[in-house]
């Protein structure tokens, strides 16, 4: 922002100077006609202020924010789709859809932007038809022509720019077509050509709609200078309408770092923002210049220091963002990621629309159900899930381990990882979704490394990290696999949950014992899981005999359930067929498999509805051991589109009621 600093200079030439300048400034800053206007009476009425006044500093102020917002400079996107994919490979592994869908977003924009306008030729003389298609072919046009006005209200099926078209025509002559045209296609431009021009006529034509009225004989270059006019003035959709992605999914899956990548692949200035904890609408759509140090939102704050128009603009953590007296941040944000609306965003301290319609917004989430429905509707959601072992371990070889040497100044003797060294430090040392405490733990070696070279500086010849190495840095393994090294017991189940944190594995226990028929559910359980208990009870004393339980079971009984972990929140239906297994366990009196896990929603008639999170708690399942995964039928759309390395060493059963997984659950 330009700000003006007093001088014995500025005091002799006065305000009318200061007022000149800013003037030409205004000129120079093509803004669009509207803002324009209101820049021009902003000026005439601090012409009329004194400058001892504090509305006179606000309105230099405010006008030379005007001037430094880019109302039309933008960053060529770069339309080269091989360097594009390039670039999105160079730091990231995998996610494919993701990059696809950005891939896709260039082709549209290649091809949008790389349309020849399209021209009707309408003239009933075959001479003038092929002599104007002729002409304006030569000009890189598209160029159809049409006899008759039946003929070119056919044509009129596809969108054309400019259409040209004689006014005295057998059957419908021009001036029908004009009103046809204009009824059906009011953005496209229409000239008037005729030779019988009267000044009736033309001004009928041009009161019905018609960008130009020619009259014949006409001169070529005329006819090329009205065409192109018309061309230039009608409004285009060459830019392609930006998308508002959403990324979601657990911590350190590369969420922001590819919002960094996507900005580089295109081309453009890249502004993240954090929403974490923002409970001020005024962030978002800034303060009237009433107030006292108003300022504008943060949204038009970074673009104007980008200096584009533009931008990617990452909105981190939206399902952090905080609600209060002051407003609220969400809903403000509604009309900010609208494609329809953002074109004529109105920031408070702005006050003039400015177009967001280019920029294209990326916003992040751990849990996509913290967002409020209706700003979940403006966006169009890609789920990040958590990665395999096997991704992981390329990930790591590929990205962190030569990044960690770098950082840590191990570039002249850079230690050699070996694959079971990055297995082990995966398995025993990391239990995540994403890859963060995979690359502390890469750097907290290379750390113990550099150590040991400055302390010793005869250490000679590139040191190779095996697995006992890793021990030897690390320490004893942090993680075990409960599943693998646990045996199975009677009441005790295995299930599958999805947290904000990825997938992850809980046990369900069970236990009866003398009462008064209560049930007792502990493990900071919430509503819709103890109501998933309360239904998996029903289901089991309503089908006790079918199942081989004694009908009277509750009879003078408690039965208690309980999740461990109790210091952690926990809630979902995803939890009912894990919680009826365990029930079915201990009233049979027979060990659950532990290595089985399970997920579902459970009815009263014992039908098990589809969950949600399938690949994450797939992951989960083999990160922790399992050999079998119990899921809904109706998630097999989910389950068929998991990778082979996904579904490798591990087998997924499907069933539609609960019946179905006692066989698959217990050991007999």
């Amino acid at each position: 922002m330009k700000f003006f600093k007093k001088s014995e200079e500025d005091e002799e030439e006065g305000p009318d100077a200061k007022l000149e300048e800013l003037r030409q400034l205004i000129s120079a800053a093509d803004m669009p006609p509207e803002v324009r206007l209101i820049a021009d009476k902003e000026i005439e009425s601090l012409a009329r202020t004194g400058t001892a006044t504090a509305e006179y500093t606000i309105g230099i102020t405010y006008i030379d924010y005007l001037i430094s917002m880019p109302w039309s400079k933008k960053t060529e996107d770069n339309l080269d789709l091989v360097s594009a994919e390039k670039i999105l490979n160079e730091n990231h592994y995998g996610l494919h859809k993701i990059k696809e869908r950005i891939l896709e977003h260039l082709a549209v924009k290649v091809l949008v932007t790389g349309r020849k306008p399209r021209i009707l030729v309408i003239d009933d003389e075959e001479i003038a038809r092929k002599n104007l298609t002729h002409v304006l072919s030569k000009e890189d046009y598209t160029v159809i022509a049409a006899s008759n006005g039946e003929e070119a209200l056919k044509c009129l099926e596809s969108e054309f720019d400019v259409v040209i078209t004689d006014l005295k025509m057998p059957g419908m002559d021009g001036m029908d077509v004009l009103e046809k045209i204009k009824a059906k296609c009011p953005d496209t431009r229409v000239i008037m050509v005729t030779g019988y021009a009267t000044v009736q006529s033309a001004v009928e034509a041009m009161h019905k709609g018609a960008f130009n009225y020619v009259s014949k004989p006409f001169k070529l270059d005329e006819v090329r200078l009205t065409v192109k006019q018309a061309v230039e003035k009608k409004p285009q959709a060459k830019n392609v309408k930006s998308s508002v992605l959403c990324f979601t999914g657990p911590p350190g899956t590369g969420k922001t770092s590819l919002g960094m990548a996507i900005a580089k692949a295109l081309g453009r200035k890249f502004v993240r923002l954090s929403l974490g904890g923002i409970k001020d609408e005024a962030e978002i759509r800034g303060h009237r210049r009433t107030y006292a140090g108003a300022k504008p939102g943060r949204i038009i704050e970074e673009i104007r220091r980008a200096g584009s128009a533009n931008p990617v603009i990452m909105l981190d953590e939206l399902d952090k963002i905080g609600r209060d007296f002051k407003g609220d941040p969400s809903s403000a944000l509604l009309e900010v990621l609208d494609t329809e609306q953002n074109r004529s965003f109105a920031d408070h301290y702005l006050d003039v629309p400015f177009d967001l319609s280019n920029v294209m917004f990326i916003l992040t989430a751990n849990l996509i159900d913290n967002i409020q429905a209706p700003l979940r509707d403006r966006m169009e959601v890609i789920n990040f899930s958590g990665y395999s072992l096997e991704e992981k371990a390329v990930i790591a070889s590929r990205f962190l381990v030569p990044r960690q040497i770098q950082d840590k100044g191990l570039y002249e003797q850079p230690p050699v990882f070996t694959d079971n060294a990055i297995y082990k430090i995966i398995r025993e040392y990391t239990r995540e979704a994403g890859i963060r405490n995979l690359e502390r733990r890469i750097a907290a070696i290379c750390r113990k490394i550099a150590k040991e070279f400055v302390q010793d500086k005869d250490k000679s010849g590139p040191l190779v990290i095996t697995p006992d190495l890793v021990e030897h840095y690390l320490g004893s393994r942090k993680y075990r696999s409960e599943v693998i090294e646990g045996k199975d017991r009677i009441g005790v189940t295995t299930g599958l949950v999805w947290t904000e944190t990825g997938g992850d594995i809980i046990f369900v226990e069970a236990a009866r014992m003398k009462g008064k028929n209560e049930l007792i559910i502990t493990g900071s359980l919430g509503d819709v899981m103890r109501e998933s208990a309360q239904a998996a009870l029903s289901y089991v004393r309503s089908n006790a005999s079918s199942l081989g339980i004694p009908e009277d079971f509750f009879k003078d009984q408690d039965i208690h359930i309980h999740v461990p972990s109790g210091a952690i929140q926990k809630d979902g239906p995803s939890a009912g067929i894990t919680i009826a297994m365990s029930l079915v366990s201990l009233l049979k009196n027979s060990p659950a498999r532990r290595d089985v896990a399970m997920t579902g929603e459970i009815t009263l008639t014992g039908r098990v509805l589809p969950v949600g999170g399938v690949k994450e708690k797939v992951l989960a399942a083999k990160r922790a051991g399992v050999e079998t995964i119990i899921l809904p039928e109706k998630n097999r759309a989910e389950v068929e589109e998991l990778t082979d390395d996904i579904r490798k060493d591990i087998i997924i059963r499907l069933i539609d009621n609960a019946d179905e997984a006692v066989a698959l659950v217990l050991k007999e």
